[in-house]
């Protein structure tokens, strides 16, 4: 998972576009950067391993001069975490074309080669974000134009719709020309725009979640739908078309379970009043299921599931409590590259509250289940402070699926629900008992309005929406993304790196 962001300004946009990054850093800790563009034309570009506040210092930013920029949070989805990986991605021709991608491509080996010998465009590096962007300069040279119109840009997406497969939100500057922003024909991965008056004019902006929207005291319009590309000239003049031919909405239902800040709009919907809803679900479920339960108290695993605990424990009639004490400084263990390091940093990210447990019947609630070792080790702690019995729930149903569309849940035989039943899973994570959402409900939770006809939910169900994904992709990414592969991507790392300083 990756956040982007863009700016067409009417003054400098280097701070707008660093605390932008900094709102949505949750989306990825990997790698963050920024390329602007001044009046002449001219890019300035820092990008590099490391958060937000850790890449950009006081002499990086007064480089980075231009009333328009696009900048990157990441992490990665496959192979290793690289400084030469971090984007926005630069090519110079045509026009000088900078790009920053969320989600992931699932015909990547097939465009490698057609830019290579069809093309005669050059890769260096295995980020599927270079080829977009090399499948959109590509397309865009083919303008007669010295300097492009929306036409051509529109024209442009729409052959890449064509050629590209996947989900893919992309944020793109031309260098003294403007912005574009597109969205995948499904609009599996989120992006929204925001707009803001000033003295001197309009601006406009482009970011993965409309929080980086608010929190910059712009005003959100929409979400950039299925298919559409928006272009954004330097002079803020805002142009879109519709350049998929057959466009579906699909978003990914994982954004409002775990991904998502909860205070984001995605799609006409509130993250935070789905994960609500995701709290009713529960808690009528543990109603028919476990009608003569013994919970005393309801304890959230922070931060994500606090508003489906919040509602659970309301419905239930059962106490809420704060049990657990979060280290604001260690990343989310989700996206940490391998099982040691997320062992490892558990017992450092959360510290329990001893006296809500002792003694109690305690349900631990998150938003889902991933590998088990988080859950696995917090349930230990909760022992370990002294609860009677622990009960766990998780908000969304078992993770039993790889995702190909740009979340790192990758090997299957790295799920703790993958081939085990409900009570099996419980056996392994160490609880009393444990209860899943259902699917169903899960969807009724979050499809709450007609902006959404439907979601991706192939981490749930294995059904993948694109239609491409089959055995052999599967057990592909399965080599490129388990533990196993990453470590030893890690120890042997041979890529050139350039960093620009």
């Amino acid at each position: 998972m990756c956040g982007i962001i863009g700016i067409v300004g009417k003054s400098e946009v280097n701070q707008q576009l660093y605390d932008g990054l900094t709102v949505i850093q949750h989306r990825g800790q990997d790698a963050a950067g920024i390329v602007t563009c001044d009046a002449k034309g001219q890019l300035f570009l820092r990008k590099d391993n490391g958060l937000v506040k850790d890449v950009f210092h006081t002499r990086h930013m007064l480089r980075l001069k231009g009333n328009m920029g696009i900048g990157h949070v990441r992490y990665p989805t496959a192979g290793c975490s690289t400084s030469a990986e971090a984007q926005p991605f630069y090519v110079n021709s045509p026009f000088g074309i900078s790009l920053a991608h969320n989600g992931n491509l699932t015909n990547t080996k097939q465009l490698k080669k057609e830019l290579f010998e069809n093309d005669r465009r050059h890769l260096n590096t295995d980020s599927d974000s270079e080829v977009l962007l090399n499948i959109f300069a590509n397309e865009l040279q083919k303008s007669t134009r010295l300097k492009p119109e929306a036409d051509d840009i529109f024209k442009a997406v729409s052959q890449l719709h064509n050629r590209c497969r996947g989900a893919y939100a992309v944020v793109a500057m031309i260098a003294n020309v403007g912005i574009v922003a597109f969205r995948d024909p499904y609009g599996i991965r989120p992006v929204v725009i925001g707009i803001r008056e000033t003295d001197d004019g309009t601006e406009h902006i482009i970011a993965s979640e409309s929080v980086a929207i608010d929190s910059l005291g712009f005003k959100l319009v929409r979400d950039i739908e299925p298919g559409e590309c928006v272009f954004i000239d330097v002079n803020g003049n805002i142009t879109t078309q519709q350049c998929a031919e057959a466009p579906v909405k699909y978003p990914c239902i994982f954004e409002y379970v775990y991904f998502a800040r909860p205070d984001s709009i995605i799609d006409g919907i509130s993250v935070h009043k789905s994960r609500l809803r995701m709290g009713t679900k529960l808690a009528d479920k543990i109603k028919r299921v476990f009608p003569d339960h013994d919970i005393d108290v309801v304890i959230p695993i922070p931060d994500t599931s606090r508003s489906a605990a919040l509602q659970l424990a309301y419905d239930l009639g059962v106490i809420y409590q704060e049990g657990f004490i979060k280290n604001r400084y260690i990343g989310r263990t989700f996206i940490m590259p391998g099982q040691k390091e997320r062992k490892k940093s558990v017992r450092q990210k959360l510290n329990a509250i001893d006296f809500e447990f002792r003694g109690k019947n305690v349900l631990l609630v998150d938003d889902s289940i991933v590998r088990g070792t988080t859950s696995q080790q917090i349930v230990q702690m909760a022992r370990e402070a002294g609860a009677n019995k622990v009960y766990f729930a998780s908000a969304a149903p078992p993770v039993r699926h790889p995702n190909v569309y740009g979340i790192d849940m990758p090997s299957p035989d790295e799920f703790v629900a993958h081939n085990r039943n409900v009570e099996q899973v419980a056996e392994e994570i160490g609880v009393d008992w444990l209860i899943y959402q259902d699917l169903d409900d899960l969807i009724d939770a979050v499809k709450y309005n007609d902006h959404v006809s439907d979601f991706d939910t192939s981490c749930f169900d294995g059904q993948y929406i694109t239609g491409d994904i089959d055995k052999s992709y599967l057990n592909y990414i399965n080599s490129l993304r388990n533990d196993d592969s990453k470590q030893h991507a890690d120890e042997s790392n041979a890529v050139i790196e350039i960093h620009n300083n």
